[in-house]
């Protein structure tokens, strides 16, 4: 089954009792039995719901797995994950991440014994360094989250599948219509499910798909006894927003190359980091491990100010100024004061995330609109 029509037609079924060629939003707490343990497959509502059942089909299906677990959030769903770590055990993760993640993982599981280095990954190799036997998970984003960073993911899934070692990638900026980390050797994928699969900023939601028997058994466990779900609603919208998934990010993808190669010619902006330019680093690597470069754009100023990045903040009027991503509209965000304020502002410089810096989800409008936008945006300043 191709993409286009697994998003349409994987793990979904029309409903047997009324031929509703939609799934139904199954609004219940609760399952009436025959008699205790006899029942129609469905308990409870937090184990099992039939629309969540419905999308997790689906979603196993997009991203080449046995199986897939729906959460309440993104980070619900990295909670999880990490859940089934032990004091003592260690992470490695990408040196520009999520400040979501990288809060989750500092301020939170930090406090049970577990221990993380954050790293540069552009270069697998720079792993061996960091390795050793507490080293239980590595935590890979690419396209990073905000600088739009490349990271090898077979050359680092070679590398810890040798050791026994977890691999888990936050797909969420590739969507698994540009990337499919399963297929290049990574233990799990996690997606913000907010963001590209959902698509109309509308619901909020994450999952983690798997082949790994053992994992996806443990997951489902701590899926349960910890009540992290979402609910049929999001579950419904959720399912909907994925059968467009396809086409919107494809119209993504052609809006942020033009707007990038826009912005990369405007005389004050610095420097554009998207990884369809042939000198960003690791472009071959993106080249071969993604369909298309993706819907991100982050940009820097001439002037580095974050007076002037407010400018342009409060300038625009497609770009709408907001938290999240990969939604139909375009969003402009400050990822210093929004996204990534979590993270000590000497970590962020490190990595090139300065106060001027701005970051894009290009929405699926007519990318005329859209530079005129930005190029009033930028006429402020």
């Amino acid at each position: 089954m191709k993409f286009a029509t697994k998003v349409i037609h994987a793990g979904v079924s029309p409903d047997p009792s009324t031929g509703a060629i939609m799934t139904p939003i199954f609004q219940t707490s609760t399952y009436v039995q025959e008699a205790p343990g006899v029942h129609k497959g469905f308990e409870y509502a937090r184990t099992q719901n039939p629309t969540r059942s419905a999308l997790e089909s689906n979603l196993a299906a997009l991203e080449n797995a046995k199986g897939a677990l729906s959460f309440s959030s993104g980070l619900a769903a990295m909670d999880a994950i990490l859940k089934m770590l032990n004091p003592g055990d260690e992470i490695i993760s990408t040196n520009d991440l999520y400040g979501g993640s990288y809060r989750l993982m500092t301020k939170l599981f930090s406090k049970y014994g577990i221990k993380m280095s954050f790293i540069d990954l552009e270069k697998a190799e720079n792993i061996h360094n960091y390795i050793n036997s507490n080293t239980k998970l590595v935590w890979i984003e690419t396209p990073t989250n905000p600088m739009l960073n490349i990271v090898d993911i077979k050359k680092v899934c070679e590398i810890t599948n040798a050791k026994g070692i977890w691999s888990c990638v936050d797909n969420t900026f590739a969507s698994p219509y540009l990337q499919n980390p399963l297929d290049l050797g990574a233990t799990m994928v996690t997606h913000s499910a907010t963001k590209y699969l959902g698509g109309h900023s509308d619901l909020v939601h994450g999952c983690i798909m798997s082949n790994d028997d053992e994992i996806l058994k443990e997951l489902r466990f701590i899926q349960n006894a910890a009540g992290a779900v979402p609910g049929p609603q999001d579950c419904f919208l959720l399912l909907r927003g994925i059968k467009t998934l396809h086409l919107r990010v494809e119209r993504a993808c052609q809006n942020a190359e033009s707007i990038a190669h826009f912005l990369r010619g405007h005389e004050k902006v610095s420097k554009v980091y998207w990884p369809g330019f042939e000198d960003h680093p690791n472009h071959e690597v993106a080249k071969n491990q993604m369909k298309h470069f993706g819907g991100m754009v982050s940009f820097d100023l001439h002037d580095n100010t974050e007076i002037s990045a407010n400018k342009i903040l409060s300038g625009t009027h497609y770009f709408s100024l907001a938290e999240s991503l990969g939604g139909v509209e375009s969003l402009i965000g400050h990822p210093a004061s929004m996204t990534h304020a979590s993270i000590p502002k000497e970590e962020r410089m490190k990595v090139g995330l300065t106060d001027s810096l701005i970051r894009l989800s290009v929405g699926i409008e007519d990318i005329t609109d859209l530079k005129a936008d930005l190029n009033h945006a930028l006429s402020l300043i």
